[in-house]
């Protein structure tokens, strides 16, 4: 069984999806310390042909509290969020096709940010047909006072994972031979650099699913735009 490990980021980049589509078992942590200047709760999209970055408000709390103890703002404008996302790409191609999942995932009601996040997730994966199964890492009887490395084969171990899947930015922080060492082949997922039209002028890479979604059909990204990596 080949298992891929992540935080939970909000609409990121398609790399993301890439990762989920090509695992047979996809562990979202909850469990796992929110970073505050990460991309858990913002990305980017394209607005007036540059790069701006959208976020998720999060109500004051302790630094040291794990993603899924930290609450969105009570102040959170949802519906101006939403504008963002609709003045930035009513003129797209798959808007009217991509717009109500965009809606369903910013008006989504629960105030916790890990399962604000996990839903907008899930609702992705549905769009684009991908079905690998996601589950919570607070659910795997693993041992989660491990760090680092030593968690995600305690994960992998947990699942009875023969393959652990990992972003290309993984590459100088995990060993093959330490992987090995516990029966588990290690791989590193690279997206392959592409390009689409957006609204005319330079390409502006690697933003959100959402800007992907908004401009390329869904039978282009759930065939083609998903499959464009290599494993290393």
């Amino acid at each position: 069984m080949k298992i891929g490990i992540m935080q939970p980021y909000f609409l990121p980049y398609i790399g993301y999806f890439q990762l989920i589509n090509c695992v047979d078992e996809f562990v979202l942590y909850d469990n796992i310390k929110y970073t505050k200047k990460g991309w858990i709760n913002r990305n980017r999209i394209l607005l007036n042909g540059e790069d701006v970055v959208f976020s998720i408000p999060l109500k004051k709390d302790s630094d040291s509290l794990d993603v899924c103890d930290r609450w969105v703002s009570p102040d959170f404008m949802r519906e101006k969020l939403l504008n963002k996302f609709y003045e930035s790409y009513r003129k797209a191609p798959e808007f009217g096709n991509f717009f109500p999942v965009i809606e369903s995932i910013v008006r989504f009601k629960d105030d916790n940010l890990f399962n604000y996040i996990r839903n907008s997730v899930q609702r992705v994966c549905e769009y684009f047909e991908i079905g690998t199964n996601i589950i919570i890492s607070s659910h795997v009887c693993a041992d989660h006072t491990l760090r680092g490395v030593d968690r995600v084969l305690s994960i992998c171990k947990s699942e009875g994972a023969r393959s652990y899947i990992n972003p290309i930015g993984g590459l100088d922080l995990y060993s093959r031979d330490g992987f090995s060492k516990q029966g588990v082949d290690l791989f590193f997922l690279k997206s392959r650099p592409s390009s689409y039209p957006q609204y005319g002028g330079g390409f502006v890479p690697w933003l959100s699913i959402v800007d992907v979604a908004m401009f390329n059909p869904h039978e282009v990204v759930a065939r083609h735009m998903l499959n464009d990596y290599d494993l290393i």
